[in-house]
Formats: C-alpha cells, sequence, structure tokens
C-alpha cells in the first residue's frame, strides 16, 4: 500500500494550482482565460507579471520537490512513485476537469528530490536552452529528455524509468508547441507573438 498512499500525496501535492490562485489573489483575472489558458508560470508571465510568473514556477517545483521528500521520508523506496503522482497531479488536477499544467517546473522539483544532480543537469539545460532560443517550450523539452539520460549517467539508474515516463508526458502535452516549432511560428519569451 505504501507505493500507492506516495502515488496519491504527490497528486494531491502536484494538483495545487499556484498559477492559478496566485492570479486570481493579486487581481490578474483567471488564467485560464489568459494565453493559452494553460496555468503554469510562462502563461502567467503572459500577464505582465514577472514577479507572479517566477512565484509561479518557484512553487511549482517546490511541490514536486517536496511530494519527493515527504515520500522518503514517510514511504522510503516509494520517492519515484510520488514524483509521477506529483506531476500528474500538476498536469491533470481534479480541482480544474484535469486540465492543468505542462509538467515542466514540477518535473524540475521532482528531478532535484529524487537526486540534485539530476535536478542540476535539468536546471542547466532548461535555462541553457532558454537563455539561447528564448524559446520557453523548447528549453522545456529539452531539459525533460536530459533529465532520464542525466540518471542513467550520473548514477542513478533506479529513477531513470520514472524519468523517462514523466518525460514522454511532457513531450506528449507539448504536441501543439512541436507543430509549432516545426512550423517556425512558436513565439519568443517577451514576444508579442
Amino acid at each position: 500500500m505504501e507505493p500507492l498512499f506516495a502515488l496519491i500525496a504527490g497528486y494531491a501535492l502536484g494538483s495545487v494550482p499556484f498559477g492559478l490562485i496566485l492570479t486570481r489573489l493579486t487581481g490578474a483575472g483567471d488564467l485560464r482565460a489568459i494565453g493559452s489558458g494553460n496555468i503554469g508560470a510562462t502563461n502567467v508571465l503572459r500577464t505582465g507579471r514577472k514577479g507572479l510568473a517566477a512565484a509561479t514556477l518557484l512553487l511549482d517545483l517546490a511541490k514536486g520537490l517536496l511530494a519527493v521528500a515527504i515520500a522518503r521520508h514517510i514511504w522510503p523506496g516509494s520517492e519515484a512513485l510520488a514524483a509521477l503522482g506529483a506531476v500528474i497531479g500538476h498536469c491533470f488536477p481534479v480541482w480544474l476537469r484535469f486540465k492543468g499544467g505542462k509538467g515542466v517546473a514540477t518535473m524540475m522539483g521532482v528531478s532535484l528530490g529524487l537526486a540534485w544532480p539530476i535536478g542540476l543537469a535539468y536546471a542547466v539545460v532548461w535555462l541553457g536552452v532558454l537563455a539561447i532560443t528564448r524559446i520557453s517550450s523548447l528549453s522545456g523539452l529539452c531539459a525533460a529528455m536530459a533529465a532520464p539520460v542525466a540518471a542513467l549517467l550520473l548514477g542513478y539508474r533506479d529513477y531513470a524509468p520514472v524519468l523517462t515516463a514523466i518525460a514522454l508526458l511532457v513531450i506528449w502535452l507539448h504536441r501543439a508547441n512541436i507543430a509549432r516549432l516545426r512550423a517556425g511560428t512558436e513565439p519568443k519569451v517577451g514576444s508579442k507573438g
């Protein structure tokens, strides 16, 4: 039962929609009616409030990290399932009729929670690609794909399967972004397009 409890606890933490909560509390409106309708940090940035976007990113990251930390403390050995639950909760929160974010920041949090070197690799790829291309979706996709590779290369092979599953989910949720990337129409961070 412990793995199931870890999965459920991870889902519960992951499903907290910080982007929506913060934008409502600060009078920025319903995030689901802005830009892509997504509840993640990139869409919060479209409100023009960089501080809110940064807070959303950090909180979405923190909930993934916390889910793994709690599972490690209460149900040792179930951290990977808590990680999976947290990202699924963020992407498909029951409170929002299963329409959430795309999991990039939460995946960074669970990567850090599982093993900080994996999280560091994730962050370096994410920030590096973002700095070079200024395309949020591309940086998130590259970071998601880097996590299971980092797990294998850095000696955390047990975490590679769950990170691969999470990366595949992140890629699937970015399928419209991938189509725009292929067409050359994906907007850059800070652009009006």
